[in-house]
């Protein structure tokens, strides 16, 4: 007789805190998983970027070179290369190992809110305040921008890149998505200013917050609304939100001291993580595991699922 397959095992939420960070850089303006996941970065506003293995909870390195604090950072596919920006209007190019900037870019008229490699990362793609995205030559000698992108009327608070696309959220309330391959712009009008957008994990959808204290699931091809999430507070910093790494649930971080995760599919809250007093500035979710860093006043917070043992019991 043959035994039924067993069941597969819903999705965990990351809900036990392993380590705590404390960044020691004033107050920590971003968290940043690298491409597969093992190490950290932390942005912070006493001008410093640090990488941590978050789980051993051990600083591996600080850059130092920006001239203000430092709001958004990303690592290349490789993981030889970092990109930061900043309140100085700079974007930074930097090499993991040696530590050192290896390109300063200028060129914005404000801070720039985010940064992205491209998948080569042979670019970095910049948005800022000053209402434009901005495409550097990570290769060139050239000073000035490869490419602008200025269609939006406010400033851009977020930028995130897939193979050919461009996904960009504003502070005019729109979500514009630049389709490179089809040399095409798409444009959802969400009407509160955005704080953050992302693709989900497959592709097809884009996940917006704003600042109506609400985050909205798209079909990315249609722009169709499948989704609202509400529930957690959002009406004046700049949040991040994202998908779990199997896009099963939908994560934001709140002015209240929380991270909330709702279902996908069902819309429902499932969790309403408390992580520390005062705003949930920044989280990030690791690409393949149940594993959440997040960033409260002047440090970083990693989370794994209930069943996790850490190697070495954890603190």
């Amino acid at each position: 007789m043959a035994f039924p397959e067993p069941k597969p095992r819903g999705p965990e939420l990351p809900q036990k805190r392993v380590k705590t960070l404390d960044c020691g850089q004033g107050a920590v303006r971003a968290v940043r998983f690298n491409v597969d996941g093992n190490y950290c970065l932390t942005c912070g506003s006493d001008k410093t970027l640090k990488l941590w293995n978050p789980l051993r909870g051990t600083l591996l390195r600080t850059y130092s070179g920006h001239g203000y604090e430092v709001l958004d950072a990303a690592g290349s596919f490789d993981n030889s290369s970092l990109c930061s920006g900043g309140g100085d209007k700079a974007v930074v190019l930097w090499d993991v190992a040696s530590g050192q900037v290896v390109r300063k870019f200028r060129g914005h008229a404000g801070k720039v809110n985010t940064v992205q490699f491209n998948e080569e990362a042979t670019v970095i793609l910049s948005g800022s305040i000053d209402s434009s995205i901005r495409c550097w030559d990570c290769r060139s000698r050239r000073p000035e921008p490869v490419q602008r992108l200025d269609e939006a009327r406010d400033g851009i608070s977020s930028v995130k890149v897939s193979d050919h696309e461009v996904l960009a959220g504003s502070v005019d309330g729109r979500v514009r998505r630049y389709d490179l391959r089809m040399g095409q712009l798409f444009s959802d009008y969400v009407g509160s200013p955005i704080t953050c957008t992302c693709f989900s994990r497959d592709g097809q959808c884009t996940l917006v917050s704003s600042l109506d204290s609400m985050l909205r699931l798209l079909d990315k091809d249609t722009g169709e609304l499948l989704g609202e999430y509400s529930g957690h507070k959002n009406q004046e910093y700049k949040l991040d939100c994202c998908l779990s790494e199997r896009d099963t649930h939908v994560v934001s971080c709140s002015e209240d001291g929380k991270v909330y995760f709702w279902d996908l599919v069902e819309g429902a809250l499932a969790l309403a993580l408390p992580v520390g007093p005062g705003v949930v500035q920044s989280l990030a979710f690791h690409p393949t595991e149940p594993c959440l860093l997040t960033a409260v006043g002047g440090s970083v917070q990693c989370w794994r699922e209930e069943a996790y043992e850490a190697e070495g019991g954890t603190s």
